[in-house]
Protein backbone atom coordinates (compact mmCIF):
# COMPACT_ATOMS: atom_id res chain seq x y z
CA UNK A 1 0.00 0.00 0.00
CA UNK A 2 2.77 2.42 0.91
CA UNK A 3 4.55 1.77 -2.39
CA UNK A 4 1.39 2.59 -4.32
CA UNK A 5 0.98 5.86 -2.41
CA UNK A 6 4.61 6.76 -3.06
CA UNK A 7 4.22 6.10 -6.78
CA UNK A 8 0.99 8.09 -6.91
CA UNK A 9 2.72 11.04 -5.30
CA UNK A 10 5.65 10.76 -7.70
CA UNK A 11 3.54 10.45 -10.86
CA UNK A 12 0.72 12.91 -10.10
CA UNK A 13 2.23 15.72 -12.19
CA UNK A 14 3.72 13.82 -15.12
CA UNK A 15 1.21 10.97 -15.48
CA UNK A 16 -2.03 11.57 -13.52
CA UNK A 17 -3.76 8.52 -15.00
CA UNK A 18 -1.03 6.14 -13.83
CA UNK A 19 -0.92 7.90 -10.47
CA UNK A 20 -4.67 7.30 -10.20
CA UNK A 21 -4.20 3.59 -10.89
CA UNK A 22 -1.73 3.37 -8.01
CA UNK A 23 -4.14 5.25 -5.75
CA UNK A 24 -6.93 2.82 -6.67
CA UNK A 25 -4.66 -0.11 -5.86
CA UNK A 26 -3.84 1.40 -2.49
CA UNK A 27 -7.54 1.99 -1.72
CA UNK A 28 -8.33 -1.67 -2.41
CA UNK A 29 -5.80 -2.65 0.26
CA UNK A 30 -6.45 0.02 2.89
CA UNK A 31 -9.64 1.88 2.13
CA UNK A 32 -10.21 3.05 5.70
CA UNK A 33 -6.98 5.02 6.01
CA UNK A 34 -7.42 8.77 5.59
CA UNK A 35 -4.34 9.41 3.49
CA UNK A 36 -5.35 6.68 1.05
CA UNK A 37 -8.76 8.26 0.46
CA UNK A 38 -7.13 11.68 0.20
CA UNK A 39 -4.67 10.45 -2.43
CA UNK A 40 -7.45 8.78 -4.39
CA UNK A 41 -9.47 12.00 -4.33
CA UNK A 42 -6.52 14.08 -5.51
CA UNK A 43 -5.66 11.74 -8.38
CA UNK A 44 -9.33 11.53 -9.40
CA UNK A 45 -9.42 15.34 -9.50
CA UNK A 46 -6.25 15.39 -11.59
CA UNK A 47 -7.79 13.02 -14.14
CA UNK A 48 -11.03 15.02 -14.33
CA UNK A 49 -13.22 12.54 -12.46
CA UNK A 50 -14.77 15.23 -10.26
CA UNK A 51 -17.61 13.10 -8.90
CA UNK A 52 -15.18 10.48 -7.59
CA UNK A 53 -12.87 13.21 -6.31
CA UNK A 54 -15.69 14.84 -4.37
CA UNK A 55 -16.79 11.55 -2.86
CA UNK A 56 -13.28 10.55 -1.81
CA UNK A 57 -12.39 13.97 -0.41
CA UNK A 58 -15.59 14.02 1.64
CA UNK A 59 -14.68 10.60 3.01
CA UNK A 60 -11.19 11.84 3.79
CA UNK A 61 -12.62 14.80 5.70
CA UNK A 62 -14.97 12.56 7.64
CA UNK A 63 -12.17 10.19 8.65
CA UNK A 64 -9.51 12.79 9.42
CA UNK A 65 -11.61 15.74 10.58
CA UNK A 66 -9.48 18.05 8.43
CA UNK A 67 -10.51 20.70 5.91
CA UNK A 68 -7.16 21.01 4.15
CA UNK A 69 -8.65 19.76 0.84
CA UNK A 70 -11.63 22.11 0.89
CA UNK A 71 -10.44 23.97 -2.22
CA UNK A 72 -10.43 20.77 -4.28
CA UNK A 73 -13.90 19.97 -2.97
CA UNK A 74 -15.15 23.37 -4.12
CA UNK A 75 -13.50 22.92 -7.50
CA UNK A 76 -14.95 19.42 -7.80
CA UNK A 77 -18.44 20.85 -7.27
CA UNK A 78 -17.65 23.31 -10.04
CA UNK A 79 -16.43 20.46 -12.26
CA UNK A 80 -19.73 18.67 -11.80
CA UNK A 81 -21.47 21.87 -12.85
CA UNK A 82 -22.79 22.98 -9.46
CA UNK A 83 -21.30 26.43 -8.70
CA UNK A 84 -23.98 27.16 -6.12
CA UNK A 85 -23.09 24.01 -4.18
CA UNK A 86 -19.45 24.97 -4.56
CA UNK A 87 -20.10 28.33 -2.89
CA UNK A 88 -22.08 26.67 -0.12
CA UNK A 89 -19.27 24.18 0.49
CA UNK A 90 -16.70 26.96 0.72
CA UNK A 91 -18.82 29.15 3.00
CA UNK A 92 -19.42 26.27 5.41
CA UNK A 93 -15.76 26.31 6.50
CA UNK A 94 -14.29 28.62 9.11
CA UNK A 95 -11.42 30.16 7.14
CA UNK A 96 -9.64 31.31 10.27
CA UNK A 97 -8.88 27.68 11.07
CA UNK A 98 -7.23 27.05 7.71
CA UNK A 99 -3.56 27.36 6.92
CA UNK A 100 -2.55 30.24 4.68
CA UNK A 101 -1.96 28.12 1.59
CA UNK A 102 -5.33 26.38 1.97
CA UNK A 103 -7.07 29.70 2.58
CA UNK A 104 -5.59 31.18 -0.60
CA UNK A 105 -6.51 28.10 -2.64
CA UNK A 106 -10.07 28.33 -1.31
CA UNK A 107 -10.29 32.00 -2.30
CA UNK A 108 -9.22 31.12 -5.85
CA UNK A 109 -11.77 28.28 -6.02
CA UNK A 110 -14.55 30.51 -4.69
CA UNK A 111 -13.64 33.18 -7.22
CA UNK A 112 -13.92 30.56 -9.95
CA UNK A 113 -17.37 29.57 -8.71
CA UNK A 114 -18.41 33.24 -8.88
CA UNK A 115 -17.13 33.38 -12.45
CA UNK A 116 -19.18 30.30 -13.29
CA UNK A 117 -22.25 32.20 -12.16
CA UNK A 118 -21.23 35.30 -14.12
CA UNK A 119 -20.65 37.42 -11.00
CA UNK A 120 -17.43 39.12 -12.10
CA UNK A 121 -17.21 41.76 -9.39
CA UNK A 122 -17.93 39.21 -6.70
CA UNK A 123 -15.30 36.96 -8.24
CA UNK A 124 -12.80 39.80 -7.93
CA UNK A 125 -13.90 40.42 -4.36
CA UNK A 126 -13.17 36.80 -3.39
CA UNK A 127 -9.51 37.48 -4.21
CA UNK A 128 -9.24 40.56 -2.01
CA UNK A 129 -7.36 38.84 0.77
CA UNK A 130 -4.35 39.92 2.84
CA UNK A 131 -2.08 37.56 0.93
CA UNK A 132 -2.60 39.59 -2.27
CA UNK A 133 0.69 41.52 -2.02
CA UNK A 134 2.36 42.27 -5.39
CA UNK A 135 5.74 42.91 -3.80
CA UNK A 136 6.06 39.55 -2.07
CA UNK A 137 6.20 36.05 -3.50
CA UNK A 138 5.07 33.02 -1.59
CA UNK A 139 4.32 29.55 -2.88
CA UNK A 140 0.70 30.52 -3.49
CA UNK A 141 1.40 33.94 -5.05
CA UNK A 142 1.68 32.98 -8.76
CA UNK A 143 -1.71 31.27 -8.78
CA UNK A 144 -3.33 34.08 -6.79
CA UNK A 145 -1.89 36.83 -9.03
CA UNK A 146 -2.85 34.92 -12.17
CA UNK A 147 -6.42 34.40 -10.93
CA UNK A 148 -6.76 38.12 -10.27
CA UNK A 149 -5.37 38.91 -13.72
CA UNK A 150 -7.92 36.58 -15.32
CA UNK A 151 -10.86 38.20 -13.52
CA UNK A 152 -9.63 41.69 -14.39
CA UNK A 153 -9.31 40.60 -18.02
CA UNK A 154 -12.92 39.42 -17.99
CA UNK A 155 -13.93 42.79 -16.53
CA UNK A 156 -12.16 44.60 -19.36
CA UNK A 157 -9.57 46.20 -17.08
CA UNK A 158 -6.71 45.22 -19.33
CA UNK A 159 -4.01 47.44 -17.84
CA UNK A 160 -4.57 46.06 -14.36
CA UNK A 161 -4.81 42.56 -15.76
CA UNK A 162 -1.45 42.99 -17.49
CA UNK A 163 0.11 44.24 -14.26
CA UNK A 164 -1.03 41.24 -12.23
CA UNK A 165 -0.14 38.81 -15.01
CA UNK A 166 3.37 40.28 -15.02
CA UNK A 167 3.56 39.99 -11.25
CA UNK A 168 2.51 36.34 -11.50
CA UNK A 169 5.36 35.68 -13.94
CA UNK A 170 7.88 37.47 -11.74
CA UNK A 171 6.72 35.58 -8.66
CA UNK A 172 6.93 32.24 -10.46
CA UNK A 173 10.40 33.06 -11.73
CA UNK A 174 11.56 34.18 -8.30
CA UNK A 175 10.26 31.03 -6.68
CA UNK A 176 11.94 28.92 -9.33
CA UNK A 177 15.30 30.66 -8.98
CA UNK A 178 15.41 30.70 -5.20
CA UNK A 179 17.44 27.78 -3.90
CA UNK A 180 17.35 28.59 -0.22
CA UNK A 181 13.78 27.40 0.24
CA UNK A 182 12.80 30.60 2.01
CA UNK A 183 9.10 30.96 2.66
CA UNK A 184 9.07 34.62 1.71
CA UNK A 185 10.84 36.30 -1.21
CA UNK A 186 10.87 40.01 -1.99
CA UNK A 187 10.59 40.82 -5.67
CA UNK A 188 11.22 43.92 -7.77
CA UNK A 189 10.98 46.64 -5.22
CA UNK A 190 13.75 49.20 -5.37
CA UNK A 191 13.00 50.65 -1.95
CA UNK A 192 13.06 47.26 -0.31
CA UNK A 193 16.29 46.35 -2.09
CA UNK A 194 17.84 49.63 -0.92
CA UNK A 195 16.79 48.91 2.64
CA UNK A 196 18.32 45.46 2.47
CA UNK A 197 21.56 46.92 1.07
CA UNK A 198 21.74 49.46 3.89
CA UNK A 199 21.00 46.80 6.45
CA UNK A 200 23.66 44.56 4.93
CA UNK A 201 26.22 47.37 5.03
CA UNK A 202 25.30 48.19 8.61
CA UNK A 203 25.55 44.55 9.53
CA UNK A 204 29.00 44.41 7.99
CA UNK A 205 30.18 47.40 10.02
CA UNK A 206 28.70 45.92 13.17
CA UNK A 207 30.42 42.64 12.40
CA UNK A 208 33.77 44.38 12.01
CA UNK A 209 33.23 46.31 15.25
CA UNK A 210 32.28 43.13 17.04
CA UNK A 211 35.36 41.41 15.61
CA UNK A 212 37.57 44.26 16.83
CA UNK A 213 36.00 44.13 20.25
CA UNK A 214 36.50 40.40 20.37
CA UNK A 215 40.19 40.80 19.42
CA UNK A 216 40.66 43.41 22.13
CA UNK A 217 39.03 41.13 24.66
CA UNK A 218 41.36 38.30 23.66
CA UNK A 219 44.40 40.57 23.95
CA UNK A 220 43.25 41.81 27.35
CA UNK A 221 42.67 38.28 28.51
CA UNK A 222 46.15 37.25 27.31
CA UNK A 223 47.72 40.26 29.03
CA UNK A 224 45.97 39.49 32.29
CA UNK A 225 46.94 35.86 32.11
CA UNK A 226 50.61 36.42 31.20
CA UNK A 227 51.94 37.12 34.75
CA UNK A 228 50.10 34.14 36.10
CA UNK A 229 51.54 31.96 33.35
CA UNK A 230 55.07 33.28 34.02
CA UNK A 231 54.78 32.51 37.72
CA UNK A 232 53.47 29.05 36.98
CA UNK A 233 56.37 28.39 34.57
CA UNK A 234 58.90 29.59 37.15
CA UNK A 235 57.47 27.25 39.77
CA UNK A 236 57.57 24.37 37.33
CA UNK A 237 61.22 25.05 36.48
CA UNK A 238 62.13 25.18 40.17
CA UNK A 239 60.46 21.84 40.82
CA UNK A 240 62.23 20.31 37.84
CA UNK A 241 65.57 21.62 39.14
CA UNK A 242 64.98 20.04 42.52
CA UNK A 243 64.06 16.67 41.05
CA UNK A 244 66.96 16.58 38.59
CA UNK A 245 70.29 14.94 39.75
CA UNK A 246 73.16 17.30 40.56
CA UNK A 247 75.50 18.02 37.68
CA UNK A 248 79.03 16.49 38.08
CA UNK A 249 81.85 18.84 38.95
CA UNK A 250 84.96 19.31 36.81
CA UNK A 251 87.01 17.15 39.12
CA UNK A 252 84.52 14.31 38.83
CA UNK A 253 84.60 14.48 35.07
CA UNK A 254 88.46 14.40 35.04
CA UNK A 255 88.50 11.42 37.39
CA UNK A 256 86.03 9.64 35.13
CA UNK A 257 88.16 10.30 32.06
CA UNK A 258 91.35 9.05 33.71
CA UNK A 259 89.58 5.97 35.00
CA UNK A 260 90.60 6.68 38.53
CA UNK A 261 87.16 5.83 39.85
CA UNK A 262 87.37 2.38 38.29
CA UNK A 263 90.88 1.92 39.55
CA UNK A 264 89.93 2.80 43.10
CA UNK A 265 86.99 0.47 42.92
CA UNK A 266 89.23 -2.41 41.80
CA UNK A 267 91.72 -1.76 44.58
CA UNK A 268 88.95 -1.75 47.13
CA UNK A 269 87.70 -5.11 45.91
CA UNK A 270 91.21 -6.80 45.85
CA UNK A 271 92.35 -8.14 49.28
CA UNK A 272 95.81 -6.98 50.43
CA UNK A 273 98.65 -9.51 50.50
CA UNK A 274 99.87 -10.60 53.90
CA UNK A 275 103.55 -10.00 54.47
Amino acid sequence: MARHLAMASRLIDEDPALAHEHALAASRRAGRIAIVRETLGITAYATGDFALALRELRTYRRISGKDDQIALMVDSERGIGRPDRALETGRAVDRSTLSTSVRVALAIAMSGARLDRGDLELALGELEIPELDPDRAFEWSPALFAARAAVLEDLGRTDEAAFWAQRAEVAAEALGIDEAGDEEIFIEDGLIEGEFDDEAAGTGDETEDEAGTADEAVLDADAGTAPESAEADAETDAESAEDAPAEPSIEDEVRELLGEDDLEADEADTPSEEK
